[in-house]
């Protein structure tokens, strides 16, 4: 223990952690190599280093590439997490000397980048305009890993009770329920009221197999005594959604502060249909104990206003 303990204090250095993180990403010394751009007998050499400083093997070779141990995924994640401190570091002192106001990065769910995010962004600039801030969109699935390396600084979207956990914070700032857009000009747009049983027949975007909404909006079909649509298109790009309602005539379900927002623009037309799915509020994620800089506290507040008039 005092070993590793010493290793992990004072033994390793920059170029050791940059390495683990480019061989777990690459799993492959020739490709690890090339992006460090070193020689790959040089990453060899490193590798065998670090091990011999731990005294365990970190990563397995074979004809296939390399592949962490159980003790290397435990360094590699040390290694992110370290790197990840250093980038905001260096960002936030280059920040000051060039007179910028600071960085700061957030993971957000599609669902609260058109108008949450944007909006708050917007309000943020206002206050500092040369302040950076690097969007990652995704699911929780993907961004809360790197929320807990510290690549992230919050992040944004819908509150799933299931990733909730004791390390992590949550803020929720207000609901946001579905409701099922068509393009403008469509003839259930035109409708003062539409059943599901309209929608039925339609061509349609639904939510990939894995999304929690797209058993949801299939139920309601269900209680309703019918079968989903079959002509359909699995996406959660809205991109996509909008797309195929103008060049198909389908219809989508989209959050619906988000289409408001494509609604003003004139780009989809909203559909009278109550679509009754219980959905888990949208707010903010961040990681318990973790320092919030002062660009991000920037941003948070900003989130909140905007969260009040959504």
């Amino acid at each position: 223990m005092a070993q590793i303990d010493r290793v992990l204090r004072s033994n390793l250095k920059l170029r050791h952690l940059q390495m683990l993180v480019a061989l777990d990403q690459f799993r492959h010394l020739g490709r690890a190599a090339e992006f460090l751009s070193v020689t790959q007998p040089a990453v060899s050499k490193t590798l065998a280093e670090i091990e011999s400083m731990f005294g365990l093997p970190l990563f397995e070779r074979s004809t296939r590439g390399t592949e962490p141990t159980a003790a290397g995924a435990s360094v590699v994640r040390f290694a992110r997490s370290v790197l990840a401190g250093y980038d905001r570091t260096r960002d936030e002192i280059a920040a000051e000397a060039s007179g910028a106001s600071g960085r700061t990065s957030v993971g957000a769910m599609v669902s609260a980048t058109p108008v949450l995010l944007a909006q708050a962004v917007q309000r943020l600039k206002a206050r500092s305009h040369r302040t950076t801030v690097l969007i990652e969109e995704g699911d929780l699935a993907r961004l809360l890993p790197k929320l807990r390396l510290g690549e992230l600084d919050l992040f944004v979207g819908r509150l799933e009770p299931g990733y909730a956990s004791p390390d992590l914070e949550t803020e929720p700032l207000y609901d946001d329920p579905m409701v099922a857009v068509a393009r403008p000009g469509h003839a259930l747009a035109r409708r003062r009221a539409v059943q599901w049983a309209d929608l039925a027949g339609q061509p349609c975007v639904m939510p990939p197999p894995w999304a929690s909404l797209r058993v949801k909006l299939e139920q309601q079909f269900f209680a309703h005594g019918l079968h989903p649509p079959a002509d359909i298109v699995e996406s959660a790009s809205f991109l996509s959604q909008i797309t195929f309602l103008h060049q198909r005539g389908a219809v989508a379900f989209m959050a619906r502060t988000v289409a408001r927002h494509f609604a003003q623009q004139g780009m989809l037309a909203v559909l009278r249909l109550p679509v009754q799915v219980a959905l888990p509020p949208v707010g903010l994620i961040t990681l318990r104990g973790q320092r919030v800089t002062p660009v991000t506290g920037l941003l948070v507040e900003s989130l909140r206003e905007v969260g009040k008039t959504a």
